[in-house]
């Protein structure tokens, strides 16, 4: 997880994984992105490479990079830790409400179907 975050707290390696995340891409088609050397886009791809974040594939020439969510997960749910204590409040009271509503669409329902059944008994009699 601290290789992860060490990996993410550079704001090129961010861009790049964000770049990764529509599809991937080659080295090159990367590297042009950035004012950089090339050498440097190289390095922050290293870093990458060795947290887990990102995955190569050498095609001819060149080296396509593709992005790997899973060492994500340990660090997202560290993260959710932090998260706001009221939003699992929110999130109960909203489940709560939901049957709420549940139940009031049920017993309407009941009240129609008994109301209907009461009226075709008094114009059968």
């Amino acid at each position: 997880m601290d290789d992860v975050a060490a990996a993410i707290a550079d704001p090129v390696r961010r861009e790049i994984l964000e770049m990764l995340r529509e599809r991937p891409l080659p080295a090159q088609r990367i590297a042009d992105r950035f004012s950089i050397s090339r050498p440097a886009v190289s390095r922050h791809l290293r870093v990458l490479r060795e947290c887990g974040l990102v995955q190569d594939t050498p095609s001819g020439r060149e080296r396509h990079y593709r992005l790997d969510t899973s060492p994500f997960t340990q660090l997202t749910e560290w993260l959710a830790g932090f998260a706001a204590p009221g939003a699992d409040r929110a999130g109960a009271w909203n489940r709560r409400l939901d049957a709420l509503e549940t139940e009031v669409h049920r017993t309407r329902r009941d009240h129609r179907r008994d109301t209907t059944a009461t009226d075709r008994q008094e114009n059968t009699a």
